[in-house]
């Protein structure tokens, strides 16, 4: 593992900025039935948003809300539902004065939310679905890539890499060249090099200890490891409510490799963790 300074740059999001110079955690809002880890307990708009404002209590600076699962075998959400689900709840966020971003691949879903006043793309298939690319460039707003191959339901398949981090890298490039070439302006683009998606354990971990290799790419990066399953078995089996001290480590040991922005459930409990290791690095 190589300790890595966080980019020096200013995330313009609408009206509000992120300075990803200092670490950030994204709190995960779920308003989903069938989440691996919290599904059907925020679905509700009043739930959501309850949990949201502790969230943003307990130290979030962004909001990520997303209304549809993307747990390996997950059912498809029609886009009308997906809508239904999330605007909403973006609705009441955009009340708060805080960073919102939609976990989302569907361009109709990210375009209602920004309506309702959401500032980020956060696309876990990467733009790929038709006419992504061309609804990034158009709401010319910040864009989370994601590392991912095939879909939840065929994912687990396709876990064979020569070098993960160097092919996670060179897929990961492919699809920024794909954004670049559609007009997606670069200084709102962050990478995410997809801790669960189409990795098995090994690899996960594997990724995980050479994530400052991703910082060469030149693009600000989220580590979204919270809760995944390969936590669980590093933890000796543990279920995805015992999992919260191994995602604050993992996330800790993003950040130290250049990671600017962490996902996580248990938010006070990695806040906290960043300020011992922010006072650390300032003794």
């Amino acid at each position: 593992m190589k300790l890595v300074t966080l980019p020096n740059q200013i995330l313009t999001c609408g009206n509000l900025q992120l300075d990803l110079s200092k670490p950030h955690v994204m709190g995960i809002l779920n308003v989903t039935p069938d989440s691996f880890s919290d599904g059907g307990h925020h679905n509700a708009k009043e739930q959501a948003i309850a949990h949201a404002i502790q969230m943003i209590e307990d130290g979030a600076t962004v909001i990520d809300v997303g209304g549809e699962s993307t747990r390996p075998g997950a059912s498809v959400v029609e886009v009308e539902e997906e809508i239904r689900r999330v605007v909403p709840v973006v609705e009441a966020l955009a009340k708060l004065n805080v960073v919102i971003s939609i976990d989302t691949s569907q361009p109709e879903v990210i375009k209602a939310a920004v309506k309702a006043g959401a500032h980020i793309w956060n696309d876990v298939r990467a733009l790929t679905k038709p006419q992504a690319l061309e609804t990034a460039a158009a709401l010319n707003l910040p864009v989370i890539i994601m590392h991912m191959r095939g879909e939840p339901t065929t994912m687990n398949n396709l876990d064979q890499y020569d070098d993960v981090t160097q092919d996670v890298m060179n897929e990961l490039k492919q699809r920024i060249d794909d954004a670049l070439a559609a007009g997606v302006k670069s200084h709102n683009i962050m990478i995410d090099p997809g801790f669960g998606f189409a990795k098995n354990a090994q690899q996960n971990l594997q990724l995980l200890q050479n994530l400052h290799q991703l910082m060469t790419m030149g693009y600000p990066m989220l580590s979204a490891l919270s809760r995944k399953r390969f936590i669980g078995e590093a933890l000796g089996g543990a279920d995805a409510q015992h999992r919260a001290v191994g995602s604050v480590a993992g996330h800790l040991i993003s950040i130290q490799q250049g990671a600017s922005m962490v996902r996580a459930h248990d938010v006070k409990a990695t806040v906290e963790a960043i300020k011992v290791w922010q006072a650390m690095q300032s003794a």
